[in-house]
Formats: C-alpha cells, sequence, structure tokens
C-alpha cells in the first residue's frame, strides 16, 4: 500500500505549519505502507494542482491532506468537505475568496472516505488528544479536502481519501492569547501516524457513537 501525505506551508504571518512539519517527521514506512510525504501551498487553486499532480505521479491508494486548525485542542479527523470557499483572509496568493464554489459541477459536500472513527480511536488509545470534526472551515483545508474527494470521484476511482486538522505547534502559541491551544510536534506527528495505522489496519470504519449536539 502506498499513502500520499500533505501538508501546508505557513500561511497568515505564521514561520511554521504545524502540518507539513508533523508529517516529515512520519518515518517512511508505516504498519507496512510505504509513505509519500508532499508540501502543498496555502492556496485556493493552487494547492488542488499540486494534489492532482502528486496523485498521477505517484499512484497512491490513499491520501491523507493535513492542515493546522489554530485554537483546536486535538487532532481532529475530517468527517466532511462541502462546496464553499470562503477566506476569512487571503491566501498565499492574496486571493480571498467570498462565497464561491469550489467546483461549479461538484455536489454540494463529499464525506471521507477514511475510518475517521478508527483513527481517532486509534490515536486516543495511544493517549493522544483525538475526535471526529463535522467542519473542515471554509478556507484552503476544507477546499483541499473537497478538490481531493472530487478527484477521487472522478479521475482517482478506487483512492481512498480525507483530511486530518491538527492544533497550533508549542511554539506557534507564545504570541498567542493566554491558553492558546497547542501541542508538541513530536506528539502530533505521533498522532498521525497512528492515524495512518487505523487506515492500513480499518477495512470498515469503527460503529461508535461520536457525533456532536451542536
Amino acid at each position: 500500500m502506498k499513502i500520499l501525505l500533505t501538508g501546508f506551508d505557513p500561511f497568515d504571518r505564521e514561520k511554521v505549519n504545524p502540518a507539513f512539519e508533523a508529517v516529515k517527521l512520519l518515518p517512511d514506512t508505516i504498519a507496512g505502507a510505504q509513505i509519500v510525504k508532499l508540501e502543498v501551498p496555502t492556496q485556493f487553486v493552487r494547492a488542488g494542482e499540486v494534489l492532482e499532480a502528486a496523485m498521477a505521479e505517484h499512484k497512491p491508494d490513499v491520501v491523507i491532506c493535513v492542515g493546522q486548525a489554530g485554537g483546536r485542542a486535538a487532532i481532529t479527523p475530517e468527517k466532511v468537505a462541502i462546496n464553499l470557499m470562503d477566506g476569512r483572509i487571503p491566501d498565499n496568493a492574496g486571493y480571498q475568496p467570498v462565497d464561491v464554489p469550489i467546483r461549479a459541477d461538484g455536489p454540494a459536500a463529499y464525506f471521507a472516505t477514511l475510518p475517521v472513527k478508527a483513527m481517532v480511536q486509534r490515536m486516543q488509545d495511544a493517549g493522544i488528544p483525538a475526535a471526529v470534526s463535522y467542519t473542515a472551515g471554509t478556507y484552503v483545508c476544507n477546499s483541499l479536502m473537497y478538490t481531493l474527494l472530487f478527484l477521487i470521484d472522478r479521475k482517482f476511482p478506487g483512492v481512498r481519501g480525507g483530511f486530518i486538522h491538527v492544533p497550533y505547534a508549542m511554539e506557534q502559541a507564545t504570541n498567542k492569547p493566554l491558553g492558546t491551544p497547542s501541542m508538541d510536534l513530536r506528539q502530533i506527528s505521533r498522532g498521525l501516524e497512528k492515524a495512518v495505522e487505523a487506515v492500513v489496519i480499518c477495512g470498515r470504519d469503527t460503529a461508535v457513537p461520536m457525533g456532536t449536539t451542536h
């Protein structure tokens, strides 16, 4: 099995992005699966183009995109991506779409095709804070997740894919308001490794309640 893991470059005046920094720390083989690591730009349009080219080149069985979710205290596999771009801030190319569809010819939403609950459970069993997320936002992370699943639907049948959000790295929290959640990069990377193990091992997702009331 070959798994492509992507992480974004820094954005919003940050010097690092814990997504790709944690991906870089991963071993080259996890649970027997070959790991391919790729940095993608924090740009609505270009990120999807880079991802599509990498999928065509590497022909992975699984694609897991990773992004920063500043303010979250846990590693959060995403359940769903919506067909909407609404940038609170411009991306790294200066583009700031407002209420724009990602794909005019795409459905309103796509669900991840990864065992997100099993991924969360495996991270939690290793003592790493984790939870299923039901909103990937409306910035570049959601856009890339939607684009990934659109590409799988239209061009790369048989590939499984999804997205994981990670907290700020600890060094990023030093210039944030007191109490801003963060996580050590090594723990983030270990959490990603456990999530990948679940993807390799689990044929279908765990049937346990992990929903939310609001």
